[in-house]
């Protein structure tokens, strides 16, 4: 469904992604581990064209981009087919709820504010807001801010998701229910591509877990391969770092 091949990426002279090729199936859902700094958000920015990368194409279904030639069109296409959940919520401040959700559909697909609002309102309903519409970011808590951001995202019914990090911006109380939508949305099978450093949820989440470091993707299997039955040193040494208590 999604293809991926050859994205390089450097920031001046730090080179951050090394020619990365990854391919996502339709309802799968890939969680990607590795140490800080390793090119793992840098990845999903540029997926997502949040970040330009210096080379390779991105393939989702039968929309092919260069990204070195990437038109506005294109970009705009691919970000129409894509959800991006970040890692700090990324709200607007001066929207409500219900028009954090609506703004996209609006903006984006054109959609009259109506029928937005009521896609809105499903989508409170889905994520266990519903009695939070009229509710500005201010007053939320952490989690409640996220779940609408992941809100927002599916509210485009996007092909696939990206998700930052979701949960690292959290206080510990609030990172269970942000685990437990992503948790239902897997249920679903939506197709989900997640930076995390929750392994427990990657372990109990994922079809398949990349491990990233040096700015490539160093070894992938299923997470019972990862955790249990680990090849590369460098994996070897990061299971033990984020399993030892």
């Amino acid at each position: 469904m999604i293809q991926i091949t050859n994205l390089h990426k450097s920031f001046g002279t730090t080179t951050i992604l090394k020619g990365i090729d990854l391919d996502i199936a339709q309802g799968e859902i890939v969680c990607v581990i590795g140490s800080s700094g390793t090119g793992k958000s840098t990845l999903l920015r540029c997926i997502n064209f949040l970040e330009q990368a210096d080379q390779g194409t991105i393939q989702l279904d039968e929309q092919k981009v260069d990204v070195t030639q990437a038109t506005r069109q294109q970009i705009l296409a691919l970000r129409r087919s894509t959800g991006f959940v970040f890692q700090n919520y990324a709200l607007f401040a001066h929207l409500n709820a219900r028009n954090n959700i609506a703004e996209g559909l609006i903006t984006v697909h054109h959609y009259p504010k109506p029928k937005a609002y009521q896609i809105a309102e499903q989508i409170l309903a889905e994520i266990g807001l519903a009695d939070k519409g009229d509710a500005y970011p201010a007053s939320l808590s952490g989690g409640q801010q996220q779940r609408i951001g992941i809100g927002r995202a599916m509210a485009l019914k996007p092909q696939i998701l990206l998700f930052d990090e979701p949960t690292s911006a959290l206080d510990p109380e609030w990172v269970g229910e942000v685990l437990a939508l992503m948790k239902k949305l897997a249920k679903n099978h939506q197709t989900m591509l997640i930076v995390t450093h929750e392994m427990q949820f990657a372990r109990e989440v994922a079809d398949r877990i990349i491990f990233m470091a040096d700015g490539n993707i160093v070894e992938q299997g299923t997470p019972q391969q990862i955790f249990e039955t680990p090849h590369d040193p460098r994996l070897q040494q990061f299971i033990q770092k984020v399993t030892a208590h």
